[in-house]
């Protein structure tokens, strides 16, 4: 008797044990999620419902049936696939949509964006069912991952054109971050950003890159060289500081020097070369008049000798002369 009271004593400490476990709890946890999950509905009557009350909102809901997005003809497209609609991103709003007590708040549904109640991972999850090909893998643990960039604070799914397909407008949505970079293109030279023949995606990928500054390139000179492929060599006399890095004289975004340029020449050339010894520098002022310094000097710019400053490929081109 004493030994089967035993054997029963430790069934029931085996058994609290198990419940007692963290890995019990979280499948716990998951099962109630499910079970939660699968008590929401969905509405019966899909966009209808929610084009009775969104279209008389600021929301510009209706441009959603001319994107891919509101294709339900396409089965790649949320309303096509489950031919769930708009439920199909902001989740069953059987709920959200159907009678509730007056005073009574209306059950919430996903929303999208960094004001919204739902959370941003919970948010980009929802988006990358979808296009976890092309995103997924460089998304994760990327600079906009790492910082909560909501997926919706970037792309807009309702209107007929997203914001970010467009040169035009793709830097707006860039500028909401990164205003100095917004500052930086109003300068007098500047890549033509604002003209909306260059947008940021030319150079920089938003979703990942392994890259600094997320280049759409491994460099900064490979990616220059997508559009100034002229400057990229090889070349038999190489400017060192160019081979090196192009930021090292010019500043991408925009400077109020000409050629988008860190500094006027010639301090730019003499924060590496010392003017000393070279036949520009005047010893007196008779040196002018005498011819002994050269005239060009006066002009007060390296490159109206050294013409040839991103490299040369002349037998006789070591100075950069020609």
């Amino acid at each position: 008797m004493l030994f089967r009271l035993s054997v029963l004593s430790l069934a029931l400490l085996l058994i609290g044990a198990v419940h007692s476990s963290p890995a019990f709890a979280q499948a716990e946890e998951q099962a109630a999620e499910q079970a939660e999950e699968q008590a929401a509905s969905y509405s019966r009557r899909g966009a209808d419902g929610c084009i009775g009350c969104h279209r008389r909102w600021e929301v510009p809901l209706m441009g959603i049936f001319e994107t891919p997005h509101g294709n339900p003809h396409d089965p790649r497209s949320p309303f096509g696939e489950k031919q769930l609609q708009c439920e199909a991103c902001h989740g069953p709003g059987d709920a959200h949509g159907g009678r509730v007590a007056r005073g009574d708040p209306r059950p919430p549904i996903i929303n999208f964006g960094s004001d919204a109640w739902t959370p941003i991972p919970q948010q980009n999850a929802m988006c990358l069912q979808c296009h976890e090909g092309h995103v997924g893998e460089q998304w994760a643990g990327s600079a906009h991952d790492v910082n909560t960039v909501a997926c919706a604070d970037c792309h807009s799914s309702h209107p007929v054109k997203d914001p970010m397909l467009d040169k035009r407008t793709q830097s707006e949505a860039c500028y909401a971050c990164h205003a100095n970079v917004e500052a930086h293109f109003m300068k007098p030279s500047a890549h033509p950003v604002r003209q909306g023949q260059v947008g940021c995606t030319d150079c920089h990928k938003p979703h990942g890159s392994d890259a600094d500054g997320l280049l759409v390139r491994s460099t900064v000179n490979e990616t220059c060289f997508t559009c100034h492929a002229e400057k990229r060599g090889p070349l038999v006399w190489e400017h060192a500081p160019v081979v090196e890095d192009c930021s090292n004289c010019h500043d991408p975004h925009g400077a109020v020097h000409p050629a988008m340029l860190t500094r006027r020449p010639p301090l730019l050339c003499q924060s590496c070369h010392t003017p000393s010894g070279h036949p520009s520098v005047p010893y007196d002022s008779n040196d002018l008049a005498t011819g002994s310094a050269s005239p060009f000097l006066l002009s007060g710019n390296c490159l109206s000798c050294h013409t040839q400053v991103h490299g040369s490929n002349h037998p006789s081109g070591k100075a950069l002369m020609r």
